[in-house]
């Protein structure tokens, strides 16, 4: 079996591309909207800027990535489109650490990106569990794809919306989930927000 250090080195073409030998089990639809429910909790804890609770939601191990994408030739795609974590130039490539700094930047109150404090919602969709481990009875691990919409307005007239994907992979901690793994791919080859001061 792989383990967790190895499979988030994985680039996306060997991670797993669907999920049909999961069961559809009450097991199943059980773990999905569990899951389902995790993530509006996620996101109703970044909307209302409770920056803290949501660090709670990440194990201590975290990798936090979101690469570059690239404008490549037809049939690069998989090779070359987005930056690789630990190789390069990425938007995110973050820990715990590093994320909780984030938070303590923005909490300050006189962030020069953050003052006043933007107004943001996300909205997430197209939630599906690609692999449970070690089986939809006795969940411990999950890899999980979503869609999100992140839309940002900051002071009068500044209003951004940024649209992506994500891969997770979520980890039974204590009875509950924790995020270990975060791949955010934007959907956009140049930023056309000022900044990124949001989580994802």
């Amino acid at each position: 079996m792989t383990d967790t250090f190895t499979r988030n080195k994985l680039a996306p073409a060997d991670r797993p591309k669907g999920n049909a030998s999961i069961a559809r089990t009450d097991h199943y639809y059980r773990l999905k909207a569990d899951v389902e429910d995790f993530y509006y909790d996620e996101a109703d804890l970044l909307d209302n800027r409770r920056f803290r609770d949501w660090l709670e939601l990440l194990t201590d191990d975290i990798s936090y990535f979101m690469p570059i994408r690239r404008n490549v030739k037809f049939g690069q795609h998989e090779a070359r489109e987005n930056t690789r974590r630990g190789e390069g130039i990425s938007w995110f490539d973050e820990d715990k650490w590093t994320l909780s700094k984030r938070v303590d930047q923005i909490l300050t109150g006189v962030h020069y990106a953050e003052e006043p404090l933007s107004r943001i919602t996300h909205m997430v969709t197209n939630v599906q569990i690609r692999d449970v481990r070690p089986n939809p009875e006795a969940p411990q691990e999950l890899d999980v794809t979503s869609r999100i919409l992140v839309y940002q307005n900051r002071v009068e007239y500044e209003t951004y919306t940024l649209v992506g994907r994500r891969n997770d992979t979520l980890r039974n901690v204590d009875g509950g989930w924790k995020v270990c793994r975060r791949e955010i791919l934007l959907e956009q080859n140049i930023l056309l927000a000022k900044n990124l001061t949001m989580f994802f």
